[in-house]
């Protein structure tokens, strides 16, 4: 196994210690501090592997196949650890909704031989998401810093969608001939 594999491997290992200071009440008001001192490490493996994979040429079908299913897992864990607290339920739901049409997607289009990467909209769409998990995990209590998690979680949500209208538009050749 490559570093930038190994280093996407890590990235999977971490979640389960992320969830664990999410939802079990171990250090009291530092438990938040702590996961998101974790999610901050895996949010910057997932940048880390994938321009080591490029610069090195160690670009893998693992690494295709399991960079983004780490994201997804770790952005998925979090709003699933953050639903109906912080972020509303509904918002949730078509985010992760969004990630579950996009793998099946790209396994439709696996079966045909084609290999679909990440898009802009969507490599944008996980930088702003992490970056709002990040804050909504901290949780400042003053009135500016709540309407920055606003601004963020609902940017995510038109950023969801916006990127997954543009994968299937970009893609649609996919679909052709499945009936």
């Amino acid at each position: 196994m490559n570093l930038p594999n190994k280093i996407t491997m890590f990235r999977v290992v971490l979640i389960p210690f992320f969830i664990l200071f999410m939802l079990c009440p171990v250090l009291g008001d530092a438990d938040k501090y702590v996961a998101a001192a974790i999610f901050i490490t895996a949010s910057i493996t997932d940048f880390i592997d994938g321009q080591l994979a490029r610069r090195m040429n160690l670009v893998t079908n693992f690494g295709k196949f399991m960079d983004p299913l780490a994201d997804k897992l770790l952005v998925c864990s979090a709003l699933i650890c953050l639903c109906g607290k912080k972020i509303p339920v509904v918002v949730v739901i078509i985010i992760i909704s969004r990630e579950f049409i996009i793998s099946g997607f790209r396994l439709i289009a696996s079966d045909k031989g084609v290999v679909i990467a990440a898009g802009w909209w969507g490599k944008v769409k996980t930088a702003v998401s992490m970056v709002m998990i990040i804050v909504v995990i901290i949780d400042l209590q003053n009135k500016p810093y709540q309407m920055l998690e606003n601004v963020l979680i609902y940017a995510s949500l038109v950023l969801t969608v916006i990127s997954l209208v543009d994968y299937l538009v970009k893609n649609k050749e996919v679909l052709k001939d499945e009936k």
